[in-house]
C-alpha cells in the first residue's frame, strides 16, 4: 500500500465532506416537492370548487347524492348524480328527475307518464324507480324538475365523509399549515443549499 501524498488526502477528503453534504440537500428538495405537489392539489380542487359554484349559478347544474338504491341497478345507493334544473315542458317519458317535495325530501325516480297541468307550464308526473314494482303512491304537480345528466357510483360515501366537522376541521389546519410553511421565510444558507450554490 502506498501513502497518500497531502494533496490527493485532501481530495479525499474533500470528496467525502461533498458527499455527506449532498443526503440534507436530497432531503430539502423531496421535501420540496412533496409541499409542491400538495399545493398543486389544493389549487386544483379549489378549481374544482370554483368551477362547481360557477355552473350552479349559471346553468343550474348541482350534485345529488342517493342514500337509497330506488333507482338501482342505473343508479346504485351511494351514488353522486350530476342534475340540471330544467322546464317542466322539457320532461319526456323515460327521463330521471328529481321532484322536490315541500316539506320532505327530494325523490329522483323515473318519468312513467306526463300529463299536463292547470297552467301553460306546468305538468303532472308519475314516477317510479327503477327497483321499486309499481309507480309513486301519487303524482307530482310541477313546473320545473332536475333532470339527471349522469351519476358516479360510490362517490357519495367520499362527499358525505369530507362534509364531516372533524374531517373539515382538520383539512383546514392542514391547508393552512401548508400554505405557511410555503411562504415561510428561509435562511439564506437553507437557501442556497436547496439552490445548489456553492
Amino acid at each position: 500500500m502506498t501513502a497518500l501524498t497531502r494533496r490527493e488526502a485532501r481530495a479525499q477528503q474533500s470528496g467525502e465532506a461533498g458527499a455527506r453534504a449532498q443526503h440534507p440537500t436530497r432531503r430539502l428538495g423531496f421535501a420540496r416537492a412533496l409541499g409542491d405537489a400538495l399545493l398543486w392539489l389544493a389549487a386544483a380542487a379549489g378549481v374544482v370548487c370554483i368551477v362547481l359554484v360557477l355552473l350552479a349559478a349559471t346553468a343550474q347544474i348541482t350534485l345529488i347524492l342517493f342514500r337509497t338504491g330506488s333507482m338501482s341497478p342505473t343508479i346504485p345507493a351511494g351514488s353522486v348524480a350530476v342534475v340540471q334544473r330544467v322546464p317542466a315542458a322539457a320532461v319526456e317519458v323515460g327521463d330521471v328527475v328529481t321532484v322536490d317535495r315541500p316539506g320532505d325530501l327530494p325523490v329522483t325516480h323515473r318519468v312513467t307518464a306526463v300529463q299536463p297541468g292547470a297552467a301553460a307550464g306546468e305538468r303532472v308526473l308519475t314516477l317510479r324507480g327503477d327497483a321499486n314494482a309499481v309507480d309513486d303512491p301519487f303524482p307530482y304537480t310541477v313546473t320545473s324538475v332536475r333532470t339527471v345528466l349522469f351519476a358516479v357510483p360510490g362517490l357519495a360515501t367520499v362527499i358525505a365523509a369530507l362534509g364531516h366537522p372533524v374531517v373539515l376541521g382538520g383539512m383546514t389546519v392542514a391547508a393552512t399549515a401548508l400554505v405557511v410553511w410555503a411562504f415561510w421565510p428561509r435562511s439564506p444558507r437553507r437557501a442556497r443549499t436547496e439552490g445548489g450554490a456553492p
